[in-house]
């Protein structure tokens, strides 16, 4: 891969990479298509923010790797989360855009266990 030598990020920030690259990589139809979703205000979803996140630091990481890095990066990150991203039924379902974010999805129900039914992790 890399020479062990750090390089400085192309990008400063997830919305760098997201307004600068990505959008402009994944050129999808994404208005009035059923089978595919996004959210412009993709920042108001949490899911999302960590995706695009994770997606940005892993292209830093593999940008430099001039034999196969792009492409380990496409197949093993990139395609899997915005398959993800893109899924109707997932975290942008609600919104479009035309119609714009929505924030009708709730947090997945949760009802804690029993206190010492699993052993805490060491802090």
């Amino acid at each position: 891969m890399s020479s062990g030598v750090s390089q400085p990020a192309v990008y400063g920030s997830v919305v760098e990479f997201v307004e600068n690259y990505l959008s402009l990589v994944y050129r999808r139809k994404v208005t009035d298509n059923p089978r595919r979703a996004w959210c412009p205000e993709w920042w108001n979803h949490s899911e999302a923010v960590a995706r695009l996140d994770a997606l940005w630091r892993r292209w830093e990481h593999f940008r430099s790797d001039g034999k196969t890095g792009l492409s380990v990066w496409f197949l093993d990150h990139a395609d899997p989360h915005m398959r993800e991203l893109f899924d109707p039924e997932g975290v942008f379902t609600f919104c479009s855009v035309t119609g714009g974010h929505s924030d009708t999805l709730q947090p997945l129900p949760l009802k804690s266990p029993q206190p010492g039914l699993f052993r805490d992790s060491d802090r």
